[in-house]
C-alpha cells in the first residue's frame, strides 16, 4: 500500500489534497482504508473528472438552440410494433426468438447498480416486495420468468437450454444482492449461470470542482451510471464469458420494471430477423410532456433525447395521423449483439460523454461535522446505456404496449406515480386480464359472479385479485387448461401447486 506521503503527492497533482485534511486524526484502521481508497484514484483522471464535472454543471440547461432542426423521428422501416403487426408476423418473430433461445444464443443482462434512495429503502431494488399476495420480490419474478422462457423454448425444440443471467451491480448492491441470491438458493437457477459483476465508482464533486468527503475517512462515491456497463464488461471479461457459452444476443434491462419480459422471444426474434446489431423497446408516450426520453434521430443518427432537451413546441408536434411525432418513449429494454458490444468496449466507449446529475450528497464540513444538505450540492457524472445507439450499423425500435410491459418502481408510495402501489396494480391487472382471456370468472364471497372487465382505468383496481406465477405462464399462454369455464373467489394465486390441482 502507498504511504500517506505518496498519496498526498498524487492528490496534489490532481488538485484534490483536501481529501486528506482529516487524515492525521484518524485511527490506524480508518486511515489505512482512506489511503487505500485514494490510491485507486489516478491523479490525471481525477483532475480531469473534477474539472469536467464543474464545467458541465456550469453550462446552461435546456434544449440546445439548434436541436429542433436536427431532430427527426425514426424511419418507419426501422420500427416494429406488437400493436400494428398481424398475428402471422408476430408468430414468426416469436418462433425465431425461441429458436435462438433453444440454441443457447441468448443471455439477459440486468442493470442493478443503483440504490433505492427514492424508493426509501437502503437495500437493492431487486429485493423489494411491492405487496403481491405471493410476497415475491422483483428478483424472484425475474428469475422465474427466465426459468419459464427456458422451459418454453426447450419444449418447442426438444432440447434443454440455458439463458445466462448477467447482473451488473455496484459497490452498494453487490454484497446484498449476492447474499440474497444465496439465501434463496438462486431461485432454483444454476448458480453457474448467474454472473454478478461490479461497475466502477466515481467521486461526487462539489459545484466548484472538488471531490467530496462523505466521512472523514471516505470519499463520496457514486456508480458511473448504467452506461458504466461498457467499461464493466471489459473490466470483468464478461464478453469473453458470453463467447465461451456461445451467446450471440444480449437482452439488457433495468431492475425496477415489474412487467419486464426476460429474454422476450418476440423482441429477440424481431431484432434477429431485421439483422439489427442494436435495438430498443419503446412505448407510446402518454402525453407530450411525459418525462421520458425519446428514441429518435439527431443528424440522421439514432439516439435517445432526454425530455428536458426537447422544447415544448417540438414535443407537441403531431404527424399526419394525429399522433405525436416524437412518441417513442424509451423504457430501458435493449437488444445488442455480442459483436456490437465488443466493438463498443474496444473502440467507442471512450467517446461516450458523461451526463451531469446534481444531487444532495451528504458530506463532512471543514470541522468534520456530518452535513445532510437540504439542497443539491454535488455533481454525479453518469454515462447512459443508450449512449451507444449512435454507433449502431442497423438500429431498430420495437413498440410494445405500456400496460403489458412497462411499470417502473422508482418512488415511495408518497409519490403519485411509479410507486409500489402502481407497480403492484399493473401486475395484478395484467394477471386478472390473462385469467379472463383464458375463460375464468370471478365470484364474490356470496357466490355472485363479478363483472368481467376486459379493460380497466389506469388508476383502478381489478374487481378480483389474481396473481399468476411466471412458472405457470410467461405472457398469458397456456392458462385455458386451468381456468376455462371455471369460477374462482378472490384472491386466486395460480402457482405451480394450484396449477397441478386444477389440471384435468
Amino acid at each position: 500500500m502507498a504511504s500517506e506521503q505518496d498519496v498526498r503527492a498524487r492528490l496534489q497533482r490532481a488538485g484534490q489534497e483536501h481529501l486528506l485534511r482529516f487524515c492525521a486524526e484518524l485511527a490506524p484502521g480508518p486511515r489505512a482504508a482512506l489511503l487505500a481508497e485514494l490510491e485507486q484514484l489516478e491523479p490525471e483522471a481525477l483532475r480531469e473528472h473534477c474539472q469536467r464535472a464543474a464545467a458541465a454543471c456550469a453550462r446552461p440547461r435546456g434544449p440546445p438552440p439548434d436541436l429542433a432542426a436536427r431532430l427527426r423521428p425514426l424511419p418507419p422501416e426501422r420500427v416494429g410494433s406488437v400493436i400494428r403487426s398481424d398475428p402471422e408476423t408476430r408468430r414468426l418473430w416469436e418462433e425465431e426468438g425461441f429458436h435462438q433461445i433453444a440454441l443457447n444464443k441468448v443471455a439477459v443482462l440486468l442493470l442493478a447498480g443503483g440504490q433505492g434512495t427514492r424508493l426509501g429503502v437502503t437495500y437493492p431494488k431487486g429485493m423489494y416486495q411491492v405487496g403481491l399476495p405471493s410476497q415475491k420480490t422483483l428478483y424472484q419474478l425475474q428469475a422465474e420468468r427466465i426459468r419459464r422462457v427456458e422451459q418454453l423454448a426447450g419444449e418447442r425444440h426438444g432440447t434443454h437450454c440455458t439463458v445466462p443471467w448477467y447482473i451488473m451491480t455496484s459497490e452498494f448492491t453487490l454484497g446484498p444482492t449476492a447474499e440474497f441470491f444465496k439465501e434463496h438458493d438462486f431461485f432454483h437457477l444454476d448458480p453457474n449461470n448467474v454472473v454478478m459483476f461490479e461497475q466502477r465508482m466515481l467521486p461526487a464533486v462539489t459545484l466548484d470542482g472538488k471531490a467530496i468527503l462523505e466521512r472523514k475517512d471516505k470519499v463520496a462515491m457514486a456508480p458511473d451510471g448504467n452506461g458504466g456497463l461498457y467499461r464493466a464488461l471489459a473490466d470483468h471479461q464478461i464478453l469473453e464469458d458470453m463467447e465461451r457459452r456461445g451467446v450471440e444476443f444480449v437482452h439488457v434491462y433495468c431492475v425496477d420494471n415489474i412487467l419486464v419480459r426476460m429474454a422476450d422471444p418476440l423482441f429477440i426474434g424481431f431484432c434477429v430477423l431485421q439483422g439489427a446489431d442494436c435495438g430498443a423497446k419503446v412505448v407510446e408516450k402518454a402525453y407530450p410532456e411525459e418525462p421520458v426520453g425519446v428514441v429518435c434521430q439527431v443528424d440522421g443518427v439514432p439516439q435517445v433525447v432526454e425530455y428536458s432537451e426537447i422544447s415544448p413546441e417540438t414535443v407537441s408536434l403531431r404527424g399526419p395521423d394525429g399522433c405525436l411525432l416524437y412518441n417513442a418513449g424509451n423504457i430501458c429494454i435493449h437488444f445488442f449483439t455480442r459483436s456490437f458490444l465488443q466493438l463498443v468496449t474496444r473502440q467507442f466507449e471512450p467517446l461516450l460523454k458523461p451526463h451531469v446529475a446534481v444531487k444532495k450528497v451528504p458530506h463532512v464540513d471543514e470541522e468534520g461535522n456530518l452535513v445532510k444538505p437540504l439542497e443539491p450540492n454535488g455533481i454525479k457524472m453518469e454515462k447512459f446505456v443508450f449512449d451507444v445507439f449512435q454507433f449502431a450499423e442497423n438500429f431498430v425500435a420495437f413498440e410494445v404496449l405500456r400496460e403489458e410491459e412497462f411499470s417502473p418502481l422508482k418512488n415511495a408510495d408518497s409519490a403519485d406515480r411509479d410507486n409500489p402501489t402502481t407497480a403492484r396494480r399493473a401486475l395484478l391487472t395484467q394477471h386478472y386480464q390473462w385469467a379472463l382471456q383464458a375463460g375464468a370468472h370471478f365470484v364474490d364471497v356470496h357466490g355472485a359472479r363479478l363483472p368481467d372487465l376486459a379493460s380497466l382505468p389506469s388508476s383502478g383496481e381489478p374487481p378480483a385479485v389474481c396473481e399468476i406465477s411466471p412458472l405457470v405462464s410467461y405472457s398469458g399462454e397456456g392458462l385455458e387448461v386451468y381456468l376455462q369455464g371455471r369460477e374462482f373467489q378472490s384472491p386466486l394465486i395460480l402457482d405451480e401447486n394450484q396449477a397441478r390441482a386444477l389440471q384435468p
